[in-house]
């Protein structure tokens, strides 16, 4: 059975996945990367993208399609439905991944992925764990606040209250969730009014 020999790729093929610009780092040209894909070595995910099929993401079956995505897209920070589902704060069935990146940057080509492009990337990010990787997501107060702007009102208010009933693990932090509201100018006091009295 065929392996790669190439020591500059040992350390990048122990990750479920890495990018041509980490291999571009360690000297490795995108020619031998061609040459592992057509032996069936490595698989190419995407453009720019690449993992070792020996090596699964250690996360829930449930959410390893989203790892891959999120984690195949530069600057990519998991967003909307998708943050809502794993927050346990929505009922609703993902269709696609959602993702938010950079308002500057170009959307890769990913099948099944819904790109949210935002001015404020950095703005409630945060990482959560997921068996024992990492991914990027908003937190739920900046998750809340961008649902009442991008989704439905029924979807943001029944996301909202589970948020202040504590159903992902804590309850939100109101002054957190107005913090944001104002600068993603989106008026969510009536509703937070209406879902605490």
């Amino acid at each position: 059975m065929k392996q790669i020999t190439d020591k500059r790729l040992k350390k990048l093929l122990k990750k479920p996945l890495f990018h041509a610009s980490e291999a571009r780092a360690v000297g490795v040209h995108p020619g031998l990367l061609s040459y592992y894909i057509k032996q069936g070595l490595i698989e190419r995910i995407g453009r720019g993208v690449y993992r070792n099929p020996s090596v699964e993401p250690d996360v829930d079956f449930k959410w390893e399609d989203l790892f891959i995505a999120v984690k195949s897209i530069p600057n990519g920070v998991v967003c909307l439905i998708s943050a809502l589902d794993i927050y346990d704060m929505t009922e609703e069935m993902p269709r696609a991944h959602w993702i938010a990146i950079p308002h500057a940057t170009t959307a890769p080509k990913r099948s099944n992925v819904q790109f949210i492009r935002t001015r404020d990337i950095e703005l409630g990010r945060t990482e959560i764990k997921i068996g024992s990787e990492k991914i990027p997501i908003f937190d739920p107060e900046r998750t809340i606040v961008d649902s009442f702007r991008y989704l439905s009102i029924e979807v943001a208010i029944k996301a909202l209250k589970a948020g202040l009933e504590g159903c992902s693990g804590k309850k939100l932090d109101l002054i957190k969730l107005q913090t944001y509201a104002q600068k993603r100018k989106v008026n969510i006091t009536p509703y937070v009014l209406t879902a605490t009295t």
